[in-house]
């Protein structure tokens, strides 16, 4: 029995080595991996701000430059004396809000309804969502369109907003995190006699941090970056948002892009997003996390 287990344990001690071998020559190939696919993200950025720091004549005499031969800021500065370019900002800044604070309380609302409150359709409404998800957003311009126009709300910023203000994608987050949440809390809240309103907007709200704030980023994103939805709906310069603003005055002449001031425009886009995940990343990735346990 000695021997047999003298055996064994050497044959225990052999495969831990082997392991431990194993992982570290996996270890580095991972990593390498990693910081391949991160410097392949990166390159398309690095690139913008390469551009936003050359003339319009250097790009165009060597557009796949990664550095400028003389670096200037005149594309920001010349983007910030555009005309309208603080009312474009001001524009995406209103609707980037209305859709944020629609998402927060209205998606957050119906996806807590999809998983505590049991209702006559819960299963077919939720299916509707999931199907939702699935339909390209290009193919209900027109039905989405004409129903802005009969509600009076073409070239408006509520126009550009309603859409986007309940995204089927933060229903669907908010329903799977909120299954997280034990039925045990609410119930006692409910014992306790508060309603549905307060214990949606007093408990389920502060314990739905980590998936607010991923719906806050995801609907922020989508209408910060959003072109062709307030393409179709702004009809004049006063409410055209920042993207359709850029597009629209980044014309240096006749069938002539100005494509350092368009990618100066692009690095000012690109600042608020940015800002915005940084201070709300830790959450982001509980938020995904939690959706995904259920």
């Amino acid at each position: 029995m000695t021997a047999v287990a003298t055996y064994q344990s050497a044959d225990t001690t052999a495969a831990d080595r082997a392991a431990v071998r194993r992982r570290s020559l996996s270890q580095p190939l991972l990593y390498g991996a990693l910081l391949l696919c991160a410097l392949l993200t990166l390159l398309p950025f690095v690139w913008v701000v390469s551009g936003s720091l050359r003339s319009l004549d250097e790009i165009r005499a060597d557009p796949g430059a990664w550095l400028p031969h003389h670096a200037t800021l005149d594309n920001f500065v010349r983007l910030f004396r555009t005309q309208g370019f603080g009312r474009f900002l001001v524009n995406s800044i209103v609707v980037a809000v209305m859709v944020v604070a629609g998402n927060v309380v209205a998606a957050s609302a119906a996806g807590y309804a999809l998983a505590k409150l049991d209702f006559a359709g819960r299963r077919l409404t939720f299916g509707a969502v999931m199907a939702a998800m699935t339909v390209p957003v290009t193919s209900v311009f027109i039905t989405q369109f004409v129903i802005t126009v009969d509600m009076g709300l073409a070239d408006t910023l509520t126009g550009i907003a309603l859409p986007s203000m309940a995204l089927p994608l933060s229903v669907f987050i908010m329903r799977q995190y909120a299954l997280s949440i034990p039925d045990e809390l609410l119930e006692a809240a409910r014992i306790d006699g508060a309603g549905e309103f307060r214990i949606f907007f007093r408990i389920f709200l502060p314990l739905a941090g980590p998936a607010v704030a991923t719906i806050t980023i995801m609907s922020f994103l989508y209408s910060w970056n959003n072109f062709i939805w307030p393409l179709v709906v702004a009809q004049s310069m006063s409410t055209y948002t920042l993207p359709v603003g850029l597009a629209a005055t980044s014309q240096a002449a006749a069938h002539v892009t100005d494509y350092g001031l368009l990618l100066a425009g692009a690095i000012v886009v690109m600042l608020p997003v940015l800002a915005l995940f940084l201070c709300l990343q830790r959450y982001f990735v509980q938020g995904i996390a939690g959706t995904g346990m259920r």
